[in-house]
């Protein structure tokens, strides 16, 4: 676990709490740096405060995403876009929410007299699949199982191609050259025409999933997948399962069973309940069917590895 920001990817837990904060969990709220993007998730009550203490500038934030509209998830969006408003943050923010809920999205964009000063741009989501991709990551969703409509997003990042220095040399490949294979994927050299994957080595690019509020469900695993980073929301522990089923959440062992079957390689856990005081018990209980688990607390980072 880190606390600082020298990652080009990482993770911050900005508030760990579920429908209820504690004194020493804030409403939910995560960041996470992915090179020149800054990604907010369910901004809850607090999110703008939290994120002061967490170091993290509001103007670095290039888009948001809530999974749903319980309060937990979105009352803090207000402050945010009134704070990068008072920033006059030059940048648009790309806002991805549930298609049914633009009512209420609007509501929470004018439920206070400021002025408006940075440009919104809502993507409201009513199918699942990509929201969005670029040369560096591919953002998809999924629709999960809660007592409302809450969806889930993964985030997959570019395969990364790295030249082997000694397969260069040897082929007389330098300068330019090198530019020109990695854009067209092969060069001339003489008469003999050299492809990328004779020189290079492909690592398949990171996935970062956000599962939050849900019951274990075919979805959750659909986004989980391989996953280098599974944030995952396990509201309840196995003595309360019913009450999970009941309102729609996994406990511990759920989201540890969901990581498991999807082959995820780290479990972040989040989004527990008031009526439990030790994190620890999650790790505990999770552990039992995966072994990387981590349970945040508010201000933990974590890299993404």
């Amino acid at each position: 676990m880190s606390r600082n920001h020298q990652s080009t990817r990482q993770f911050i837990a900005l508030g760990t709490a579920s429908s209820i904060p504690t004194k020493k969990r804030n409403h939910n709220g995560y960041y996470l740096k992915w090179d020149g993007e800054g990604l907010l998730f369910d901004p809850g009550e607090g999110t703008q405060r939290q994120m002061v203490y967490a170091g993290i500038s509001a103007n670095k934030i290039k888009k948001i995403f809530l999974t749903h509209f319980h309060g937990d998830h979105c009352l803090g969006l207000p402050g945010i876009i009134q704070r990068l408003s008072v920033d006059q943050v030059k940048h648009p923010i790309d806002v991805y929410f549930p298609a049914s809920g633009i009512d209420h999205f609007q509501s929470l964009l004018s439920s206070s007299i400021y002025e408006k000063n940075v440009e919104i741009r809502p993507h409201p989501i009513v199918e699942e699949g990509v929201i969005f991709a670029d040369d560096s990551m591919t953002i998809t969703t999924r629709m999960l199982d809660h007592v409302v409509e809450s969806w889930g997003y993964r985030i997959t990042g570019a395969d990364k191609v790295s030249f082997i220095p000694d397969k260069l040399r040897d082929l007389g490949i330098s300068g330019a050259q090198i530019g020109r294979l990695r854009k067209n994927g092969a060069v001339m050299i003489g008469r003999q025409s050299i492809k990328l994957e004779q020189v290079s080595i492909r690592s398949k690019g990171q996935v970062f999933a956000f599962v939050m509020d849900t019951r274990l469900c075919e979805n959750a695993q659909r986004l989980a997948r391989d996953a280098d980073m599974l944030v995952s929301e396990s509201t309840f522990l196995n003595i309360h399962e019913a009450l999970a089923n009941k309102y729609g959440h996994m406990t511990a062992a759920q989201a540890a069973i969901n990581a498991r079957n999807a082959h995820a390689k780290r479990l972040v856990l989040t989004h527990f309940s008031q009526r439990y005081g030790n994190s620890g018990d999650f790790v505990g209980e999770a552990s039992t069917y995966f072994p990387n688990i981590v349970a945040v607390k508010d201000g933990d980072c974590i890299d993404l590895l």
